[in-house]
C-alpha cells in the first residue's frame, strides 16, 4: 500500500516480489565483492607476511627523497607503505605513486605524525613490516637556527619513537640521516648519531645507517622531483632554486656567502643525486645483517657551490640572474664526506657527474608533480 498523486493505491505480490528478488540478488552482489576485497574480514595484506614479499615502512614517503624511495621499491616489487604527516611532504607525490601502482596490497598510504606514540605503535600492531626506511625529518638549515628546539625534537625524539615502536614488534630498523662537526666525515665518526648508533647495537635488529649531505635531481622519466610549498622555497635547497630560476618561477638565484675560506669564497658541498642515493638504499637494505649496525657515507665528493650554480646555467641554457649577499646563518663553510666504505662494498657509488646530471632534468621534475598538501582527507 502507497499514496501516489494523493491516491491510496495497492502494490501486486507479483511486483512485491520482485522487489524482494532484487533486493536479494544486490545484497549477495555486494557481500561477494567485499569478500574478494584484500581487507575483507579485518585481514588486510599489508597486516601479513607473504612468501616472496618484502614489506617496507617509509617514513616520509610522500616528501623528496622518500617518495623518490618509494617509487623505486615499488619498482622492484616491493610491498610499501608510506607513512607521513605531510606536514613537509607532498600528497601529489603520494598520489602519483598510487596511478602508478594501483593494484591491491602494492601501496598504502596512512596520514599519521611520528611523534605521537600510540599512532605509531597501532601503526606496527596493524601491519606486518620486514623492514623500515626511516626519511621523516626536517632539513632546512635556515629555519633550524630558527627553531632549534623544533628540529632537535623531530629528529631524535620522533626517531626514538620509531625505534622503541619497532623494537616492541621486533622489525628491522633502516635509518639515514646525518649531522656533522668535522670534514671529511669518516664512517667511523658516531656525530650526532652516537646515542641512536650505541642504542641500535643493544637490540636485535639488522641496522644500516647511510649518511649524506645535498641531494639534487629528480626522476630521470620526469614522475617526481622536489616540491616543496611556495612558503618554504626561501628555506630550500641551493638546487631547487637554481632550477626554479631557470623555468622562470623566481626573478633569479640569491648565493649567500662569497666569503667562506674556500678557493673562491663559495661554501664547499658534497652533492648526491636522488636516484644514486635511493639506489645505494636498497643495496644497503639487501646487505643489512642481523646484531650488526652498518655506517655508510655516501656522496661524490667537494663540489663548490659556484661550480653547481654553473653546472645548472649550462645543462639548462637559460640565463639565471644571480645576486649575491651574505652568509645563511647555520651554514658552514664545508660540509663533505669520505665515501670510502661505500665505494668499496655492495652499496656503490654514482658513476655520472652528479651536478651535470641533476640539472639535465630541467626543473627537478617539480613542474610535473600536484602539489596537493595537507591533510589527506581535505584533498
Amino acid at each position: 500500500m502507497y499514496f501516489r498523486n494523493g491516491v491510496l493505491r495497492f502494490k501486486t505480490q507479483a511486483s512485491f516480489s520482485w522487489e524482494v528478488i532484487t533486493a536479494v540478488v544486490l545484497t549477495a552482489l555486494c557481500i561477494y565483492i567485499l569478500k574478494q576485497s584484500p581487507g575483507f574480514g579485518g585481514t588486510s595484506v599489508f597486516s601479513r607476511h607473504d612468501p616472496g614479499v618484502t614489506h617496507v615502512l617509509v617514513t616520509g614517503g610522500a616528501g623528496y627523497i622518500g617518495s623518490h624511495a618509494a617509487l623505486r621499491l615499488l619498482k622492484d616489487s616491493y610491498r610499501v607503505t608510506i607513512v607521513d604527516n605531510l606536514s613537509r611532504g607532498n600528497m601529489g607525490a603520494v598520489k602519483v605513486l598510487q596511478e602508478l601502482f594501483p593494484e591491491p596490497g602494492r601501496l598504502q598510504f596512512i596520514y599519521a605524525d611520528l611523534g605521537d606514540a600510540k599512532a605509531v605503535n597501532k601503526i606496527f600492531a596493524e601491519n606486518a613490516f620486514d623492514a623500515v626506511m626511516h626519511f621523516a625529518a626536517v632539513a632546512y638549515v635556515g629555519e633550524s637556527t630558527m627553531e632549534p628546539l623544533r628540529y632537535y625534537h623531530n629528529i631524535t625524539a620522533n626517531t626514538l619513537t620509531v625505534l622503541e615502536a619497532m623494537a616492541a614488534h621486533e622489525d628491522a630498523d633502516y635509518g639515514s640521516y646525518s649531522s656533522v662537526s668535522y670534514q671529511p666525515v669518516w664512517e667511523s665518526q658516531e656525530n650526532g648519531g652516537g646515542h641512536y648508533i650505541r642504542f641500535l647495537k643493544e637490540i636485535d635488529m639488522a641496522v644500516m645507517i647511510l649518511r649524506y649531505f645535498n641531494v639534487i635531481g629528480s626522476d630521470p622519466e620526469g614522475r617526481l622531483g622536489e616540491a616543496p610549498r611556495p612558503e618554504l622555497r626561501e628555506h630550500g635547497r641551493i638546487s631547487g632554486a637554481c632550477f626554479d630560476a631557470a623555468l622562470g618561477v623566481i626573478p633569479g638565484l640569491k648565493v649567500k656567502g662569497t666569503d667562506y675560506p674556500t678557493a673562491d669564497g663559495t661554501c664547499i658541498r658534497d652533492y648526491i643525486d636522488v636516484t644514486d642515493l635511493v639506489d645505494a638504499h636498497v643495496k644497503a637494505l639487501d646487505k643489512a645483517e642481523p646484531k650488526k649496525v652498518g655506517i655508510y657515507n655516501v656522496g661524490t665528493g667537494k663540489v663548490f657551490l659556484y661550480e653547481f650554480v654553473e653546472a645548472c646555467k649550462q645543462a639548462t641554457g637559460a640565463k639565471i640572474k644571480v645576486e649575491y649577499l651574505s652568509r645563511r646563518p647555520g651554514d658552514y663553510a664545508e660540509v663533505f664526506s669520505n665515501p670510502r666504505r661505500s665505494t668499496t662494498s655492495s652499496t656503490g657509488r654514482p658513476t655520472t657527474p652528479t651536478c651535470r646530471r641533476a640539472s639535465r632534468s630541467r626543473g627537478d621534475g617539480r613542474d610535473r608533480i600536484p602539489t596537493a598538501t595537507g591533510d589527506p582527507k581535505n584533498t
